[in-house]
């Protein structure tokens, strides 16, 4: 399996774990503070992972465009 595929599906699961967390805490799913807090922790450290899977898909992305740029050129 590819990298990219690799990192797309996580990308997919983790966004599909943001909804569940999400939703736990907005339907009054959530018994306690101590919990709202953890979950609320986790929601923020998958949004700030899916932040850096995509940092790092775009500079891939920009790289990728100019090994493409150059080769055309004849650089």
């Amino acid at each position: 399996m590819q990298l990219e595929t690799t990192i797309n599906r996580l990308i997919k699961f983790l966004k599909s774990r943001i909804d569940s967390l999400s939703v736990n805490v907005t339907s009054g799913g959530v018994d306690s503070m101590e919990n709202y807090k953890y979950i609320i922790g986790q929601i923020n450290a998958y949004e700030a992972t899916l932040q850096e899977l995509s940092n790092l898909l775009e500079d891939k992305e920009q790289n990728e465009t100019t090994r493409k740029q150059n080769n055309s050129t004849g650089q």
